[in-house]
């Protein structure tokens, strides 16, 4: 059995389209999902990396210990 397939939020959506981003509902309801998104930002941005990130890259890339006069 597949579990049921998650909607669209609209309600939030709606929110901050109109009261957000100060948008018409004529213009609101003309504009694509992607159209939206954009508008919104893009989620899918890198995001900053936390401590666990840091030490797992430290992990895979060790600073070599180059002597003395090393900076």
């Amino acid at each position: 059995m597949r579990p049921a397939a998650k909607g669209l939020d609209w309600p939030a959506l709606m929110r901050v389209g109109l009261h957000g981003l100060g948008l018409a509902p004529d213009i609101f309801w003309a504009l694509t999902p992607v159209e939206l998104q954009v508008m919104l930002g893009n989620s899918a941005q890198q995001k900053p990396m936390l401590s666990n990130g840091l030490a797992a890259l430290m992990a895979a890339y060790p600073d070599k210990d180059k002597g003395p006069n090393n900076g």
